[in-house]
């Protein structure tokens, strides 16, 4: 259980970068046994302090004491041989190997000296699973278990080198409610087992769900360190964003026009050629914003791929403004008018080595004024982007910065920027909000709505309940690849999430 003696302390913790002050004499303490959260806007220091703690970043001052003792980590070997485990948003898994390779790898277990000892790398996963109550089948290869499971891997490779301390950057950003809530529990075992954690999150119910205490970053530097018994939503909002937040979505109600978006008895299958999206048929107009909500894995991907020309379908139609795009490919898609915010940024959104400029005019540059007889006017391309940059909030550098070095929640607003700023009629908008911080969420909604009060056609795919129920002026539920109920937005939790998992009629219509 928890004590108040720091098992780890970082003092007067301070990193530059050109141009940037990351952090700014950062103080940070971990007691044993705690789940301590921290929070902070996207660019508020939160990764690049955990980064330093973890050795891939050195500061420029500061020191870390780990147990009372000086420390200096030049490396995550280091770290991790000290006691510290990190699973990061994105996971560092061999989707190949199996779990229990996964976890072993770097430790294996060697008979005769050589030879890799696959029961014994087995039989101490297993110790590993049963001490901590986890469950997974150690046989498994990675890329065939869910994102869940996946997490719960990342979990066990930290505690099979011993961890005392285990940072978690973003834990919830890729599962669903039901995900979210078996991670809670596994990390009160954790706590219960002496394990200290430190919670990095911009989910401020989760937060204080979880967290024995909390501390907000903002621009580099601790705003508060509260215990989360005595904070609120409202008042940890205030701490991380300096104003007063509306936590609610507000808009009028809507005004439908003409259907803009007509997707008529649509099937698709999947990259093992098995069908997922089944005789689908659904209609969008100018607007409004409709909903589609599921657990993960119901043929959403394929779906969205479909409707954005990144997977043909077998059968039916996808029809934008009157005109039949069903076989067409992104390119004509996006001359159509049709925008999407892609559900995964570094495989769909981004060029990680392109610059922010760059990565704001990918669908701009062959047209003017980005480009003129053929020749790119990178300037053009800056200045646009400068206009973006400040318009969409984008922090952590210019128009020449590579997108790859910006905070995964400053990499979702790019693409959100390129994509509302090319004027779509039809937006596809999945998981628009995944890794942004409370402020740059209802920054994210409130365009939305606009996008929706200016006409244009909102189609929004998300995990999160709450937002699906806050944005949408209908809700469409999605299972096993087939619409299964059509919702008004006064829809309670219970019954959607009922639909989610099947229990409603395919005929089931509440409006």
């Amino acid at each position: 259980m928890e004590d108040a003696t720091p098992v780890l302390e970082l003092r007067g913790i301070t990193k530059r970068f050109p141009g940037v002050l990351a952090n700014d004499s950062v103080d940070f303490d971990l007691r044993r046994g705690e789940i301590h959260a921290l929070l902070g806007e996207n660019g508020a220091g939160k990764s690049t302090l955990m980064n330093i703690l973890y050795g891939l970043y050195r500061p420029d001052e500061g020191e870390i004491l780990l147990g009372g003792r000086h420390v200096s980590f030049s490396s995550a070997k280091e770290a991790i041989e000290a006691g510290i485990g990190m699973v990061h948003q994105h996971f560092m898994l061999i989707p190949v190997m199996t779990v229990a390779e996964n976890i072993v790898l770097g430790h294996e277990p060697v008979r005769n000296g050589v030879f890799l000892d696959e029961s014994a790398a087995r039989r101490r996963v297993e110790e590993v699973a049963r001490t901590f109550k986890f469950t997974v089948n150690p046989d498994a290869r990675v890329e065939e278990i869910t994102v869940g499971q996946q997490q719960r891997v990342e979990i066990m490779k930290a505690l099979y080198r011993n961890a005392g301390i285990l940072i978690l950057d973003e834990p919830t950003a890729v599962l669903t409610p039901q995900e979210a809530s078996d991670l809670f529990e596994i990390l009160r075992t954790l706590r219960r087992e002496g394990i200290s954690i430190i919670f990095i999150s911009h989910k401020l119910n989760e937060a204080l769900e979880i967290a024995d205490r909390i501390t907000v970053l903002r621009r580099g530097k601790v705003e508060e360190t509260v215990a989360a018994a005595d904070a609120t939503q409202q008042s940890l909002a205030r701490a991380m964003v300096g104003r007063d937040v509306l936590l609610r979505v507000e808009k009028r109600p809507p005004d439908p026009g003409e259907t803009l978006l007509a997707v008529e008895d649509l099937q698709v299958r999947d990259d093992r050629d098995l069908e997922t999206v089944h005789e689908m048929s659904f209609e969008v107009r100018a607007g409004e914003i409709v909903g589609i909500a599921g657990i993960d894995g119901n043929g959403q991907t394929e779906l969205i791929e479909a409707l954005v020309g990144l997977r043909r379908p077998t059968e039916g139609r996808i029809v934008v403004g009157g005109q039949d795009v069903t076989h067409d490919g992104p390119r004509d898609l996006i001359e159509a008018g049709v925008g999407h915010i892609p559900e995964d940024r570094h495989r769909r959104g981004l060029v990680l080595d392109f610059s922010i400029g760059e990565n704001l005019s990918l669908h701009a540059y062959r047209e003017p004024p980005e480009s003129r007889f053929g020749w790119l006017w990178p300037h053009r391309i800056v200045a646009r982007a400068r206009k973006l940059i400040l318009e969409f909030d984008i922090r952590g550098g210019g128009p020449q910065t590579l997108a790859g070095s910006l905070s995964g929640g400053n990499q979702q607003k790019v693409v959100v920027a390129r994509e509302i700023s090319t004027d779509p009629r039809v937006l596809v908008a999945a998981q628009p909000t995944r890794g942004l911080d409370v402020g740059a969420i209802e920054y994210v909604h409130r365009r939305l709505v606009e996008e929706r009060d200016a006409g244009k056609a909102v189609l929004l795919i998300s995990l999160e309940l709450d937002e699906i129920r806050s944005l949408s002026d209908r809700i469409l539920v999605i299972y096993e690849g087939r619409l299964v109920g059509e919702y008004g937005p006064q829809a309670s939790e219970e019954e959607l999430g009922l639909a989610m998992t099947g229990g409603a009629s395919q005929a089931a219509v509440r409006a």
